[in-house]
């Protein structure tokens, strides 16, 4: 049916389980089925450690947040600093909190884009901030110390590996095998490194052949790096909206995913 253009299409999504509602629920209002499999766990840090080490930073002249997380558990670190953000959902976290953007990509979302934009061309000698997990990529901090702002971070909570049942994995491979699973979604590099981790030998095996649905172009290179013979398709966003598109044109294509 035209309202309902998933139907019969069954998707595995790997969000935390904190952040996977909105998906979840926009594949199953185009009629197709969601699977949760969260391949991440995010816990924050002890708050009286975040203060501590807050405590040995400068105060910022930019506070840049890298993703819904940081500003879940790390806005009330911003002080009255302009605010940056990756992308469209970041943004989205920070006015829920009652704080202005004042550096968003135009396009895009992930470093290279916030890098583009004019106001963060001109940082020489200002402090800048960056909120974020445990450990990330470093090209946003070392393309502004490049251009002359003192760059330090801090780190406001974990990604963690969660810990995968035997009963789990055995229902994760029966639905697999019945063919309930015929996409998956994966965000990031790390979502999808820990994916392949995570899942049985056999399901790992099906990401040869199962099509992945993704936001992020470094995704896709790390897909086809492992799975030369997979299909990997770019979504044209993170949002909820853009990952269910990316899966309907699949469907729809003589080469999709119809069961």
């Amino acid at each position: 049916m035209p309202d309902r253009p998933l139907q019969g299409v069954g998707v595995l999504v790997t969000r935390p389980r904190t952040q996977a509602t909105e998906l979840v629920e926009a594949i199953e209002a185009a009629g197709g089925a969601a699977y949760c499999f969260p391949v991440l766990e995010i816990a924050p840090f002890d708050e009286l450690d975040v203060r501590n080490s807050v405590a040995r930073l400068g105060k910022p002249d930019i506070v840049v947040f890298v993703s819904r997380n940081a500003v879940e558990h790390g806005i009330r670190f911003a002080d009255d600093a302009e605010i940056a953000v990756i992308g469209p959902a970041t943004a989205r976290a920070v006015e829920a909190a009652g704080r202005v953007v004042d550096i968003q990509p135009a396009g895009g979302f992930d470093s290279e884009h916030l890098l583009a934009e004019p106001r963060l061309h001109n940082v020489e000698g200002q402090r800048v901030r960056i909120i974020r997990g445990n450990d990330g990529r470093e090209l946003l901090a070392e393309e502004l110390k490049a251009r002359g702002a003192i760059v330090e971070y801090l780190s406001v909570y974990e990604r963690r590996l969660p810990t995968v049942t035997a009963e789990l994995a055995a229902d994760l491979e029966a639905r697999w095998r019945q063919g309930q699973i015929t996409v998956v979604v994966a965000m990031s590099v790390q979502s999808f490194a820990n994916l392949v981790e995570l899942l049985p030998n056999w399901c790992a095996e099906q990401l040869e052949s199962t099509p992945l649905v993704t936001p992020s172009g470094r995704v896709i290179k790390e897909a086809l790096d492992r799975f030369p013979a997979s299909r990997p398709i770019l979504a044209p966003g993170p949002g909820a909206g853009d990952m269910v598109q990316a899966i309907v044109a699949l469907h729809s294509t003589d080469s999709g995913i119809a069961p």
